[in-house]
């Protein structure tokens, strides 16, 4: 359990490049109020895309999701097909700026049932692969969503061109009224833009973080993969429905599949994943339900072993702050850090898995003081497990990182067994947005452990000649089950993979009704390869308190 180790240079190069990437296109998607959306057909005078509609073959024959599933059966059979780099140079060439100025226009918006519509990307900048978009309808054949240029606002780099109806879409967002009871308002809840990655919030929330369909060896070895959906059908919702259903196609060198997702959009958001996976070579490194994120600095850094500081006048600057896993009645709480020289690979075993996540547990405005970005109200995800995991591990990938644009955090369950080329994966899970806790989807009545701060210990206990490397952690938890009388016998039970933890020392914070935990420790000389692993949580009476923290000294 968490074990580091580096990555080559070219791969982390790529890594790095790539997140970035998906992070700065990923941005464009941002909530927003919408009239009352038109039909599918409203505003589409555009004959070209009308043909094209016409010749589609799905547009005559009925799509299931057993029929998505053998469409990706039928892609892992055969050999790898990467798309077209056929973007047209206006488009190719366009920077942020101006493919952010390419906007849909609300009143060409496809209304799905009384409560949900959509809006389309356009192609551009980074985003340059077509993506297939279908809408199926409650009976009857799927019908192709044709792309035309006067959907768009194209902005003034594009100004008086046109595009051919064969160009295609980019993604596409979902929006949805939260108040049922004011329909034509609409707000958006989901976003599909980018490989496999897409983006949920729940209501009063700010997009943050984001899930993905699978990761292929994130961390190596070997190159990381980033596989493709490459086509979705939207099904149309009853007129009343509350609920919308998704199915994708996704597509890589290593990797085919087929995938359902069923959103129930609210406080929180439930999302339901069903997927069915069909390697083309054997997977050594599978991520199932990957979350990825932003962790530049917070409380959880200052003081961390190797890690640099930020001259930001932001206190914290995160999507996420922490990793939760929960197995056997254990939960287990891993503070994010950045600012090491390489990045950071751990492996949380886990049999059975009982769900994990990344989550946003700083949720006051004084923690950011961003009144843009309101990281305070950014989304934690939490991953619940249904059938497919078995046994294996929640792995976590911490990339150094000296910008907020770029998604330096990956956390996905790794099967223990590689995936065999020409087999089935099936596996099914709940996704649900978080906000502040406890709350019941986060299993176990624990208190939680809320920040960790890390400083010399030079500084409260001198020696001579000076010791550098002992460290001071101090601990914050908070949560039901502590006790409010600073006499009660609370006791900490401290471990370090190597080194020695020293007079471990707890206090009551009347301020917060929580519990503080100072403890020292010293490293062993010399030190050993990789991660040293520190370990904390209190107990009463023999009964334990709080979850695990875990942390590399």
């Amino acid at each position: 359990m968490g074990d580091g180790e580096g990555f080559g240079e070219p791969g982390q190069a790529e890594f790095v490049s790539r997140r970035r990437a998906l992070r700065t296109t990923l941005s464009v998607a941002v909530g927003m109020i919408l009239p009352s959306a038109h039909d599918l057909n409203a505003g589409r005078t555009h004959a070209a895309a009308q043909d094209l509609a016409a010749q589609s073959p799905a547009a005559s024959e009925p799509i299931t999701f057993e029929g998505v599933k053998a469409k990706a059966r039928v892609l892992a059979a055969n050999p790898y097909q990467a798309p077209a780099d056929d973007l047209p140079p206006a488009l190719a060439g366009l920077s942020y700026d101006g493919y952010r100025a390419i906007t849909f226009r609300p009143d060409a918006s496809p209304r799905l049932g009384r409560y949900f519509s959509a809006q389309l990307f356009h192609r551009g900048f980074l985003q340059r692969k077509r993506v297939s978009l279908f809408l199926q309808p409650r009976g009857g054949p799927a019908r192709p969503i044709p792309y035309a240029s006067d959907l768009f606002d194209l902005g003034p780099d594009l100004k008086g061109q046109a595009f051919p109806p064969d160009l295609g879409f980019a993604g596409f967002r979902l929006h949805v009224a939260f108040d049922a009871n004011a329909p034509g308002n609409q707000d958006e809840f989901l976003v599909f833009l980018g490989a496999s990655y897409f983006r949920l919030r729940g209501f009063g929330q700010e997009y943050g973080l984001s899930a993905r369909g699978a990761a292929i060896r994130t961390g190596g070895p070997g190159a990381e993969e980033f596989p493709d959906f490459t086509a979705f059908w939207i099904c149309e919702p009853e007129a009343e429905a509350r609920t919308i259903e998704i199915w994708a196609q996704l597509d890589s060198p290593s990797l085919a599949g087929a995938y359902r997702f069923e959103v129930a959009p609210g406080d929180p958001s439930v999302m339901r994943v069903e997927a069915a996976l069909y390697p083309r070579v054997a997977l050594d490194r599978l991520g199932l339900a990957p979350l990825t994120s932003m962790f530049l600095h917070g409380a959880n850094g200052p003081g961390a072993r190797r890690s640099e500081p930020f001259d930001d006048f932001r206190p914290q600057v995160h999507d996420s702050d922490g990793l939760a896993v929960v197995t056997r009645g254990e939960r287990l709480w891993r503070p994010l850090t950045n600012g090491r020289a390489h990045p950071q690979i751990s492996a949380f075993g886990v049999d059975p898995l009982e769900g994990f996540g990344l989550l946003q547990r700083e949720r006051d405005f004084p923690a950011y003081l961003d009144v843009q970005a309101r990281h305070e109200a950014r989304p934690g995800l939490w991953v619940t497990p249904e059938t497919g995991f078995g046994r294996g591990a929640v792995q976590l990938f911490e990339i150094p990182s000296r910008e907020e644009y770029m998604d330096n955090i990956v956390a996905a369950f790794v099967p223990a067994d590689p995936v065999p080329a020409g087999t089935e994966r099936s596996v099914r899970y709940t996704l649900t947005t978080v906000d502040a806790e406890p709350v019941p989807v986060v299993p176990g009545a624990l208190a939680r452990v809320v920040s960790t701060r890390v400083g010399s210990a030079e500084r409260l206990r001198p020696t001579t000649p000076p010791s550098p490397g002992r460290r001071l952690y101090v601990v914050d938890f908070e949560g039901p089950g502590l006790p409010a009388d600073r006499n009660a016998a609370v006791s900490a039970d401290v471990s370090a993979s190597a080194g020695t933890m020293v007079d471990p020392f707890l206090e009551f914070v009347p301020q917060t009704g929580g519990w503080r935990l100072y403890v020292e420790w010293r490293p062993p000389a010399p030190m050993p390869a990789g991660d040293v692993i520190l370990r904390a949580r209190l107990a009463l009476g023999g009964t334990v308190l709080t979850e695990t923290w875990d942390m590399p000294a």
